[in-house]
């Protein structure tokens, strides 16, 4: 049961993940191409920040699977 939930959670977060760096990338593309001035920096500065929250949660998702697998030997 535990192994399940922490399958489940660990997907969760490797999607909460992919959605934060697919939101980050999208923004990244507008603020350099598209927006102008003070707009562009806000869009570059949130993207920034959205893709390390993205590789934050990934981190974690991972970091929790690996400690499992070492409590299971």
């Amino acid at each position: 049961m535990a192994g399940d939930n922490r399958a489940e959670t660990r997907r969760r977060r490797l999607l909460w993940s992919g959605l934060l760096a697919l939101a980050g990338l999208v923004l990244l593309v507008i603020g350099l191409t598209v927006a102008d001035g003070v707009a562009a920096w806000v869009e570059v500065v949130v993207a920034i920040l959205l893709l390390l929250a993205s590789y934050g949660v990934q981190y974690l998702a991972r970091r929790e699977t690996l400690y499992a697998d070492e409590e299971r030997r």
